[in-house]
Parts: C-alpha cells; structure tokens; sequence
C-alpha cells in the first residue's frame, strides 16, 4: 500500500493516455480520426457534439443563427420572465435586405377607448372569427386567443412540458392543440384543446389502428374542454411521409393514452385510411361534425394546389366542409425528420399561404372558414404580416417551447433534451417546475399580444385582422426596392367583419360580461 501512494499522480494519467491509445490504434474498428489520431481524436468528437451550444453561445452572431437567432431567443425568454424585452441603440438588422418586412404606420394611431378595453386583461385578444358558425355547427367557436399553441404531442413533449403549456394556455385564453399523441391528462388541466387527429388516429383507434368513431365520441362527451377537431393531411417537418415513435419511449402511460402496445415501435402511416380523396374527405368532416357537434378543420402544409382546388369547388357546390384550415409552413417543425423533407419539402409558410388563401378567395368563401396558420410566426411583426394575408389565428410551436425552457439543443430526436422538454426520461423532466413554467406561457402570449397590439395601433386599427395588404411592404432585393404584400402576391385580403373589439369580448348570453370573466367556458365561447 506504501508502494501504491507513493506513486505520482502523473503515472496514473500516463498509464491512463497509454490504455486508451493502445485501444485507437490497435483495437478500434469504426473511428478513422481516433485510429489516426489516438486519444487527441476524442476531442474532435467532443467538440462536435457541442457544436450548437458553441454556435449559439460563442461563435455566431445575435441575428446569425438558425432556426431561432440569439436576438428572437432573448426576446421569448424576457416575454415569457415577464422581463424587458426592449433593445437599445436603435435596430442591428439589415433593413435593407431582401424579404426585410416594412410595416406602415398611420400619421394619426388609434386611440384606445377604455370603455373598450377589458377589465380584467388589456391584452386580451380573440379571433374576430369563428369556427363553426357558417356550417352551423352545434358548438361553434371563437378562439378566445390569437395566438395559440400549436400541433405537439405527448410523446414527443414531455408531460411536464404539456401540462405547462395547458396550464399557460388556461392563464392566457389560448387554445391548445394535442398533437397526433392523443388527449392525455396533461392535456386536462383548464385550457381549451384542439383535438389534433393524425394518420395513426391515436387515442381514436379500434384495434387495428382503423378511426374509430365511436371512441372519438366517448372522448369529447368526457372532456368538455375539448372544443374544435383538426385533421392533419400533413405537417411542415416532413409533408406527406409517415412517422415512427420508437418503442422505447412508448412508457405505459403513452401506450394507454395512444391506444397502442408498450415496447413496440409504432407507425404514423404518410397517409389516411379513413378517407382517400377530397370528397371522402368531406364527408368524414361532416361526419365527425354531426357527430361531436364540434368545428372540424384541416392541417396542411402547401404544395401542389391542384386538389386544393378541388376541395374549394367541393366546398361550395355542396356548402360543407372544414371550419377551419391550419396552414403549416415547411420552415416549421418541433421532432424530428429527414434532413431532404425538413430543408426541401414544401412551401415556407408566406407562399403557401399566399396560395390557397388565393384560391378560395377567387371562389368568394373565404369569409367561411377561419384561417390559421404556423411557421414562426411567434414575434409580433411577423405575426402582423400574416393578419394583413389573411390569417385569423396564429399557432407556434418552437416558440412556446422555447417560453417553457427550450434552449434549441437541436437534439429532439434523441431523447436527451437538457431541458427536459422534448423527452420522456423522468431524471431531465425533473428541473420543470409546472407551475413556473405555466407563468411562463402566460406572460409570453400576453407580452405578444401587447406588442402585436401596439403594432396595430401604430397603423391606426383597433384589431390585427383589419390589416390590409397594402399596410405592409416586402424588400424585394432589387436595387432595394420594396412591393406590398398586394402586388407581391397578387391578391387582396378579403376584409374581415370587424366592428369593435368590443363586440368580440362580450357575452350577450351573460349580460355583456367579458369572455374573460371565470365562469364555464362552453357558456361564454359559443
């Protein structure tokens, strides 16, 4: 024992450096590098696996990095902390870029009527339209929000992370959309849903994985706060392809809430069984529709048109059809997908948009639908460019990720977010403190409403949906020339019916009182 502490430290590094060379070069089969390289390849390896943390925190730019910059990062985090989230020294982007959104103020803003102003939420901001009413559907709905949270399911969220984001949506009127994964109990804690129905009809399936509706039926007669359906036809990460949740993040709790087995890998087919073409498609809208009484829409990410189309001439010879059309861009995307689908498949959000809002304004109904849209568009003055091409309602994903603790680790598809939001291992779950991050989400929409709402003001409206096309101006990169949204993309927004604020936040039903009034929201959101 003498012999042994009398030995250097040094000598123990030594023999330790020598193992693990002798084992590089003589005993490693796959790594080029560390063969090579023995022992000094390990740092490469080592430095590449922290090569988003050292991009985001030392190397790249405030306005460099992708998807969300450091500048967009800071200003969710100060929103969502209820923090100043202001900058000084005047803008550091490039104004003159191409794309660069120029939003037109009014000599003269609005000035704000207190008499209109909620009593009990300045920022409290609904959707000047509704779901369901032109269908006249039994349980129509007006988004009690704008902005709300979007498509993510659990099993790809952790629960903590959907109870935070159910529990945020309550605090703050928005909705919340389930993802494919079902309706869990994290789903359940007071904000309204949006029941999301995917190709592997989770939590709505029979046995073999068919739709089952009289499931479906059973699960809006249980959960009252279930209060529209979306039919997912595709999504932003990777339009038309099928998915694959691995068996080993399939936990008991997931398996029950999927209506699937626990262990085994399971399948999101690239397409629907159900229905295979736009007038089975109708048909299943309306079937649900009678049978749940609820809004039913669609979710798509855009890019061939010529079924769009049809399903637009459908819709108005036969006067049915979805409530509501969720238009998700292709630079979307919260899981993981093909590096070919994520970065190629699919319009971004403005052109797709642009499209299909064009063509059912060409047919005259787009004054029938409610027209959502997701894309990152979680920052107030892309949000105000999307209300001036028409959109209704704004849904984010990363964005809300981000309020709850998300640091863009970019390793969703691991099972290993440092965060804890976008895996199922209960040790990383562990430093979400729910209630924390339910203030969170809260102070992130009202903050965003706030903003938006000062933007609206500036160009002398009292509401985002009565931005027009020509409120706001595109850099086209030519000689930094500039364009409205009109003649970039060749249609003028339809107006929306809007007449005051108002009128959107009270309820005849109770007197006048606010929507936002604590009472039943089946009474108040009709």
């Amino acid at each position: 024992m003498d012999f042994v502490a009398s030995i250097p430290w040094w000598v123990y590094i030594v023999l330790l450096v020598a193992v693990v060379a002798i084992r590089d070069v003589f005993f490693n089969k796959k790594h080029i590098i560390t063969h090579n390289f023995p022992v000094v390849g390990h740092f490469r390896y080592m430095l590449e696996s922290i090569g988003p943390e050292l991009r985001q925190y030392i190397v790249a730019n405030n306005r460099e990095e992708l998807p969300f910059n450091r500048i967009e990062r800071s200003w969710i985090y100060a929103s969502a902390k209820n923090e100043n989230n202001y900058e000084g020294f005047g803008t550091d982007k490039d104004i003159y870029g191409p794309q660069y959104i120029y939003i037109k103020n009014a000599m003269f803003p609005y000035k704000v009527n207190k008499d209109h102003v909620n009593d009990l939420d300045p920022y409290f901001l609904p959707c000047a339209k509704v779901m369901g009413e032109y269908n006249n559907r039994k349980r129509p709905f007006r988004p009690a929000s704008i902005i709300n949270v979007s498509a993510m399911s659990y099993g790809s969220l952790s629960a903590k992370a959907i109870e935070s984001l159910n529990r945020g949506c309550k605090l703050s009127f928005a909705y919340h959309n389930t993802g494919e994964g079902g309706y869990s109990p994290y789903h359940d804690k007071g904000g309204d849903v949006v029941f999301h129905i995917g190709t592997g009809y989770f939590g709505v399936r029979d046995a073999e994985g068919n739709f089952s509706m009289e499931m479906l039926k059973k699960l809006i007669d249980k959960n009252p706060s279930i209060r529209a359906i979306e039919v997912k036809l595709s999504q932003g990460a990777k339009p038309g392809k099928g998915g694959v949740l691995p068996g080993s993040k399939i936990t008991k709790e997931i398996a029950a809430v999927r209506g699937v087995e626990i262990g085994k890998d399971v399948l999101s087919p690239a397409y629907h069984t159900a229905f295979s073409n736009v007038k089975e498609l109708i048909v299943f809208i309306e079937d649900i529709a009678k049978t749940t009484g609820l809004p039913v829409g669609i979710k798509a990410a855009i890019g061939k048109t010529d079924q769009w189309k049809e399903l637009v001439s459908e819709m108005k010879s036969q006067n049915k059809g979805p409530d509501f059309i969720t238009i998700d861009g292709g630079e979307g995307g919260t899981g993981a997908a093909p590096p070919s689908f994520a970065d190629h498949v699919a319009l971004p959000l403005v052109y797709g948009f642009a499209k299909i809002y064009k063509i059912f304004k060409d047919a005259d109904i787009t004054d029938r639908v409610v027209f959502c849209a997701s894309g990152k568009l979680g920052f107030p003055a892309r949000a105000a460019m999307a209300f001036a091409m028409g959109v209704d309602c704004i849904n984010v994903a990363r964005e809300a990720m981000l309020s709850v603790g998300c640091i863009q680790a970019q390793v969703c598809h691991t099972n290993r977010c440092p965060t804890g939001v976008a895996t199922q291992s209960k040790w990383l779950q562990a430093g979400i403190n729910v209630t924390d991050k339910a203030e969170r989400v809260k102070y992130y929409f009202k903050n965003f409403n706030k903003e938006l709402l000062e933007i609206t003001h500036a160009c002398g409206y009292e509401h985002p949906s009565q931005f027009t096309m020509n409120d706001i101006n595109i850099s086209q990169g030519d000689n930094n020339k500039t364009a409205t949204l009109a003649s970039t993309y060749g249609y003028e927004k339809t107006p929306v019916k809007f007449n005051s604020l108002n009128e959107l936040v009270t309820c005849p039903d109770l007197g006048g009182g606010y929507c936002s009034t604590p009472v039943d929201a089946s009474e108040v959101r009709y």
